[in-house]
């Protein structure tokens, strides 16, 4: 290193605070470490400079070992407590060793000077693994501090910093059931000379945020009358999943501004998604919102990967995205599958292009069970049409999906096999699509077609599109049973299509027991009011139930009383994501408008809990880093009656 360079170094524009070490020794007379004005500092650096240049000299002569490595900081202006801590020159008639600087550093000295005057640059030529000296051209010892690192901050080890820069959501599906969550507490970061200050408080793990318990319902205790022997169950899981198409983030990105983009992005998604469906590890999985290629390219092969046999259809029309379900191949085996389109060319409730999958599933039992057999199993999916105002094309819509359900699950001898029905219905809970799916019927004529779905209340509008009898076209093929026209039983001619019987239960009805308010008023004649018996349910009668959970489910948490919501769109929880599942109604079971039902061949025996709108929002709504979706998926544990075969 010549005599140029280091000169170059000394009297770079930028201002170095020198501080002498108090072992340090120039011409036998001690120095202590002390603050001086900044001529006196520059004074030092030309009588340091001349007595570098007095031995520079020295260097042709001796032997070149390997170089240390040394640290700088360069600041326009000078930092109180910036530290660049050199020791003085050593004593210069004593040479036994010069070091060479290697060629990399005398470019770095290069590219040191070259730099112009900027607000806090910081030029490091190498980091010290310790604080270490230098012997450079055989003249001063420079004691050259390592500069802090992240993982030198006080008190955080570097473990808890790695595991910070880590992302939680991908941490957090990890984690184990009994695993103990310590909140991190913050640590106060050392800067020199800026005063004290306090990072941003760790956040709560997503996973305690949006922590889901597993309700098991097997455990609990069942009225005797309602419950059924004892028996084997061939027990699964089914999820049902709303996995959100990246095309549709895409297309309406207003409603994801409260959103970080990168968790939007489908290469962080992805994971997050598959990550979960591996957690629960359901037998049989229902997706909606897939789109094709994402399903063909991604998803198809991890499925299969899983050991899933999967099934896909995607939308009509131009629509990239459709509805999937998979199944585990060492549970199930596959007998037919249906795929059924919702869009029918000529018929104006029927011109949308959402789509639903049947599948009829034979449970594999497992070796060493002898002659049993368990009964098939019908699974069918779908995403309703979202549009609120739009109730009677959902109807439509469910009442071909039922028909297909219908012909799928009949058996030869005329009777069902178990069904299960799930997806993203776009209904809330008791709205009139919920109930008529529930309880098989729905007096539809004059109904408001926003009041269907229930998703939005729109009575203030002046004009409203109603419901009217029939909803949909006899060349459709369907009756009003929502079944197919071929497959029903021919009716002899002449035969009246309501029995008497069937009119008389409507005689005290609500409808019946109410004046029209354009009616005449004969006394004596229209002003006469039937009776209702005792024995006729009142209309929405509250019923203390003894275990609403064995009759009809609640769409209310139990602990906090809050309703549970599967989505939140525009911020606003709702429940539109269902599992239905068949069950055997009970004699003359009927409280408060809800019929009562009580499990069949197929038992509900646990399910994941969901969670409430103000829980989400803690989480930043949906999606979040956590969960990917906009939706919650739905879990649940079934046990099928095994008998002998």
């Amino acid at each position: 290193l010549n005599a140029t360079v280091l000169d170059a170094f000394f009297t770079c524009r930028k201002k170095v605070l020198l501080a002498k070490s108090p072992a340090t020794q120039v011409g036998g007379i001690s120095s202590v470490p002390s603050r001086r004005s900044v001529p006196e500092e520059e004074e030092a650096l030309l009588q340091q400079q001349q007595l570098e240049e007095e031995a520079g000299g020295l260097h042709s002569c001796e032997s070149a070992p390997a170089v240390g490595k040394v640290s700088a900081t360069l600041t326009s202006d000078w930092l109180e407590g910036s530290e660049l801590l050199m020791t003085s020159l050593s004593n210069l008639n004593v040479a036994s060793e010069v070091t060479w600087c290697s060629d990399q550093q005398h470019d770095e000295l290069h590219t040191l000077m070259s730099l112009g005057p900027k607000e806090h640059v910081a030029v490091t030529l190498a980091k010290l693994p310790e604080e270490e000296s230098v012997a450079v051209v055989g003249i001063a010892a420079w004691s050259a501090v390592r500069t802090q690192t992240d993982h030198q901050i006080s008190g955080c080890t570097p473990s808890a910093l790695e595991r910070e820069d880590e992302d939680t959501a991908v941490l957090d599906w990890s984690l184990a059931h009994d695993t103990e969550i310590v909140p991190v507490e913050a640590t106060a970061w050392p800067v020199y000379d800026t005063g004290q200050f306090q990072p941003f408080p760790a956040e709560r793990s997503y996973h305690e945020i949006l922590w889901r318990d597993w309700e098991d319902l097997c455990i609990q205790p069942a009225v005797p009358e309602l419950g059924s022997e004892n028996g084997p169950l061939f027990e699964f899981r089914v999820m049902s999943y709303n996995i959100l198409a990246q095309d549709l983030v895409e297309q309406s990105p207003d409603l994801y501004l409260h959103c970080q983009p990168d968790i939007l992005d489908w290469s962080y998604r992805l994971p997050n998604l598959l990550q979960e469906i591996q957690h629960w590890d359901p037998d049989v999985l229902c997706l909606q919102e897939v789109q094709e290629n994402h399903y063909w390219e991604q998803l198809e092969p991890t499925f299969r990967m899983m050991g899933f046999v999967c099934l896909y259809k995607r939308r009509t029309g131009k629509k990239t995205d459709g509805c999937a379900v998979c199944y585990k191949h060492s549970r199930f085996q596959l007998i037919s599958a249906s795929p059924v389109e919702y869009f029918r060319p000529g018929l104006a409730i029927l011109n949308r292009d959402n789509v639903g999958l049947v599948l009829l599933l034979q449970p594999l039992l497992p070796e060493g069970v002898g002659q049993k057999a368990a009964s098939p199993l019908c699974v069918a999916t779908t995403h309703v049409l979202y549009n609120p105002r739009r109730g009677d094309i959902k109807l439509a819509q469910m009442a071909l999906l039922l028909a297909e359900v219908d012909k799928v699950a009949k058996t030869v001898d005329g009777s069902y096999c178990p069904v299960i029905l799930c997806g993203d219905l776009n209904a809330v809970p008791d709205s009139p699509l919920y109930k008529f799916i529930r309880n098989g019927q729905l007096s539809y004529h004059g109904m408001p077609a926003w009041k269907v779905s229930g998703q939005e209340d729109f009575s203030q509008q002046l004009h409203q599109r109603k419901l009217q009898t029939p909803l949909w076209h006899s060349s459709l093929g369907i009756t009003d049973n929502c079944q197919y026209v071929s497959l029903c039983q021919p009716k002899k001619s002449g035969e009246l299509k309501y029995s008497r019987d069937f009119l008389l239960q409507f005689r005290f009805c609500d409808a019946a027991c109410e004046r029209p308010a354009h009616l005449i008023l004969w006394k004596g004649v229209t002003d006469v009011k039937p009776d209702r018996p005792a024995h006729w349910p009142k209309h929405l009668i509250v019923v203390n139930d003894p275990d609403p959970e064995l009759f009809f489910p609640s769409h209310f948490l139990p602990q906090r009383g809050r309703p549970e919501v599967t989505t939140m769109p525009m911020g606003l929880g709702a429940t539109v994501d269902y599992i239905f599942y068949s069950a055997e109604p009970i004699e003359n079971g009927n409280e408060g408008g809800r019929r009562l039902y009580r499990d069949g061949a197929l038992k509900l025996l646990g399910r994941l809990s969901l969670l409430s709108e103000d829980v989400l929002w803690l989480a930043n709504g949906l999606p979040n880093p956590f969960c990917s979706s906009d939706h919650l998926c739905l879990l649940v544990s079934f046990g099928l009656e095994i008998s002998s075969a």
